[in-house]
């Protein structure tokens, strides 16, 4: 099938031959932060050099949903069905409430302000995971360049406590996270010190506690061409990163099954759809779509 490769047979059965990728909208600056609203029946995400978030409806296009959006990047959905983003230029996490309010939920560690929480996840028990690198404060092009008071770590807050606390501070660039459908493994890109000749480029992953702790963080996979930015899970466990050139599926030992190829570098993706059987794609400048023969996990 054309645009598809297929790495192992397996991922034969996971694509779909008259279902090809679908190019939905164009003419942004650079995709971000994808989040599927069921419940609307839209999809969100940023156009994040705008400072922007935009909705895209099947049959009636793009419009604008909220600018500014604190140069917004990653958002997920808590089990309340309220939006959590990310902000670069505000360095926090925000909650848009059901009645369209919005909070602010934590800018702060240990006294020191945020870096630019990059991406974000809610467990099955309401804590929000989020990872803070510095590449929202170290340019004008996506947030603003602003002076880091604390090195990059992946965070674990509670938003019933206000209780927040680094799940894991050993990274150089954390960026995209997603938990297996069980929540016993939580997988993070690490995009590394971007401002550095040669970066850590790879996905690690962590074996989660009972009580939310962290261990292991070996690297899972090491995404060529490029580097993985977004990631996702489906139904079965199996991994689906970013990468330069498209999307890449790996399963749950690490093995890479197959790519859906994209014109251009991927930096984010998320299942949706009525049956969460279609993944979106931002790749570059321009929103993208494929149905897969895989449902995504209910929540992201």
């Amino acid at each position: 099938m054309k645009g598809i490769e297929v790495h192992d047979p397996r991922f034969a059965h996971y694509v779909l031959d008259n279902a090809p990728l679908e190019e939905l909208a164009t003419g942004f600056r650079w995709i971000e932060g994808l989040a599927w609203m069921g419940d609307a029946d839209c999809l969100l995400f940023q156009d994040l050099p705008r400072d922007r978030t935009m909705r895209w409806i099947e049959g009636a296009g793009v419009s604008i949903y909220r600018t500014p959006s604190g140069y917004a990047n990653g958002q997920t959905r808590d089990r309340q069905g309220r939006l959590i983003s990310c902000s670069h230029r505000e360095r926090c996490l925000f909650r848009t409430e059901l009645d369209g309010t919005v909070t602010r939920l934590v800018d702060r560690h240990g006294g020191k302000r945020l870096n630019a929480p990059n991406d974000v996840t809610v467990k099955s028990d309401g804590t929000i995971w989020f990872t803070d690198p510095l590449y929202g404060i170290q340019n004008d092009y996506e947030g603003g360049r602003q002076v880091s008071e604390q090195q990059p770590a992946l965070y674990r807050f509670d938003p019933g406590t206000g209780d927040i606390a680094a799940a894991a501070s050993d990274f150089d660039g954390p960026n995209g996270l997603a938990f297996s459908p069980d929540e016993s493994l939580l997988y993070v890109s690490e995009t590394g010190d971007q401002t550095t000749d040669c970066p850590k480029q790879f996905i690690r992953v962590f074996d989660v506690g009972p009580n939310g702790s962290l261990s292991g963080g070996d690297i899972f996979n090491k995404i060529e061409p490029g580097y993985a930015d977004g990631l996702c899970v489906d139904e079965d466990g199996n991994l689906w990163s970013s990468a330069a050139d498209g999307v890449h599926c790996i399963d749950p030992d690490g093995k890479l099954l197959g790519k859906i190829i994209v014109p251009y570098r991927v930096s984010n993706l998320t299942f949706g759809g009525p049956f969460r059987n279609r993944l979106f794609i931002g790749g570059s400048h321009t929103l993208y779509a494929i149905f897969l023969n895989r449902r995504g996990t209910r929540w992201p």
